[in-house]
């Protein structure tokens, strides 16, 4: 497979694995009693960014990572899962 390839699936990856994180231990100015004014309550108090992003690398890593494995030992390939994303023929 082509290292563009293998960069843009992994990519892909990258940003679903962010979104699926981003709303872990997020908590509200309301819920921690800590409005500030002039802000939405539902404002979280702290997103601790940097470590979402730590921990979306790490994870998105080990996800390509059995990807790359299951593809390079011919048990799943690109080709397969473009058969059966197609209708098929009548």
């Amino acid at each position: 497979m082509a290292t563009g390839t293998l960069v843009a699936i992994y990519f892909i990856i990258w940003w679903v694995v962010l979104f699926a994180i981003l709303p872990w231990g997020v908590r509200s100015q309301e819920e921690t009693g800590e409005i500030s004014a002039g802000t939405d309550p539902g404002a979280p108090t702290s997103a601790r960014m940097l470590r979402k992003l730590v921990l979306t690398t790490l994870v998105a890593a080990v996800i390509f990572a059995i990807f790359y494995f299951l593809q390079a030992a011919n048990i799943i390939s690109l080709e397969r899962i473009v058969q059966f994303t197609h209708p098929p023929h009548t």
